[in-house]
């Protein structure tokens, strides 16, 4: 298998952490996700809408997207118009922007065979922005420190850096099915010496299958994460814990607990599903077998079953009012905020824990009359 395959800007989250999975991933099979095509279509979409607001020609290329419904329409154009914004603000550096769409970007000059595309390039003097666009609700992506934009970057200013002055690199990721439009900004000096420092030396050892296996949270996307013996060794590690020999746990033993949880959970999740899907194959496993699961009684011909409850004289149907999600996507975003605007509230969210450092406001808990509704249970 080619080595180029090993080293994708988009998975450098994971084998700049632990850079011998860039060859275990690479030739592990590639089994295909309908969220993957999801991802791809709006991709096509997103490029199409950029282009024609350039003034350039483009073909719509909706007939031919799978998943293309109003919502990943509307989602696009808020993607379009966000970059429309930033080229406009650009204009205070320049009065004429230079944009790519759908830009190959190479930084194989700090990563062997490394190249990717940047889904909105702009340049304007001395600022060099890229623009990712992330269609996936799953995970929050961040700007800051993000390894794939920063090699974007690198292969931007590789291309680019011998026509314009380029001082400072900014970075963008537009999320819009996690509302999220989040940028960073980093010089061109400390991205370089980043590269150097950092990215090439451990895109060597990956290049190579060398370097040590570790375990974190950069393993939610490894190929081989179920089967993994560092993440495996890594888990049951978190599962250990010194416990005072008191009945119950304290606040700090329950503090020391609670950033360990997610994690486990996770691996424990990865290996039942792993473990479920080779069984099907004929692996066994001792103690274990497969069986039927729980499943829910369903009307065979439900059009039937309508039309013979209405003659015996029953409403087969409820009437329901829709979800906002599903009223917006009916109405389309514009109709729905022209009608529906005074009738919309959000109310407070349940109460979480999380670690210290979230940036949301800390909860009151004293006094708040929430705490009385709440049902733990």
């Amino acid at each position: 298998m080619a080595k180029h395959a090993y080293l994708a800007a988009s998975a450098s989250k994971r084998w700049l952490a632990c850079p011998p999975s860039a060859k275990l991933c690479a030739e592990a099979e590639d089994v295909g996700s309908p969220y993957a095509q999801q991802g791809t279509d709006a991709h096509s979409l997103c490029e199409h809408l950029l282009l024609t607001a350039l003034g350039q020609e483009s073909k719509d290329p909706t007939e031919d997207l799978t998943w293309y419904d109003q919502e990943m329409q509307e989602y696009a154009e808020g993607y379009r118009d966000f970059v429309m914004e930033q080229v406009e603000a650009a204009k205070q550096y320049c009065p004429d922007p230079y944009v790519c769409v759908e830009q190959t970007l190479d930084f194989s000059k700090w990563v062997p065979h490394g190249y990717g595309t940047g889904d909105a390039v702009i340049i304007a003097d001395d600022l060099l922005q890229i623009i990712d666009f992330k269609y996936g609700v799953g995970v929050l992506v961040e700007a800051a420190h993000n390894s794939q934009l920063a090699c974007y970057g690198l292969g931007a200013l590789d291309t680019f850096g011998d026509l314009y002055d380029i001082k400072r690199i900014r970075l963008s990721i537009y999320q819009p099915r996690r509302e999220n439009a989040d940028t960073w900004e980093i010089s061109k000096e400390d991205l370089l010496a980043w590269a150097e420092n950092t990215l090439a030396p451990i895109a060597k050892l990956a290049y190579d299958g060398e370097g040590e296996f570790a375990a974190g949270d950069h393993c939610q996307f490894c190929k081989v994460k179920a089967t993994c013996r560092k993440r495996a060794e890594y888990s049951m590690e978190l599962a250990k814990y010194d416990f005072a020999e008191a009945p119950t746990l304290d606040a700090d033993e329950i503090a020391a607990i609670l950033p360990q949880i997610d994690s486990l959970v996770s691996w424990a999740s990865d290996i039942k599903e792993y473990a479920l899907a080779q069984a099907l194959t004929g692996v066994t496993y001792p103690g274990w077998k497969v069986v039927e699961g729980r499943s829910n009684r369903r009307f065979t011909n439900p059009e039937a079953v309508a039309a013979i409850v209405e003659k015996a004289g029953y409403e087969p149907y409820e009437k329901k009012l829709l979800g906002i999600t599903a009223m917006q996507r009916q109405l389309g975003k514009k109709q729905f905020e022209k009608l529906l605007h005074g009738f919309i509230e959000k109310p407070q969210g349940k109460p979480v824990l999380a670690p210290a450092t979230d940036t949301r406001p800390e909860f009151n808990t004293a006094g708040n009359d929430f705490m009385e509704d709440y049902d733990y249970e």
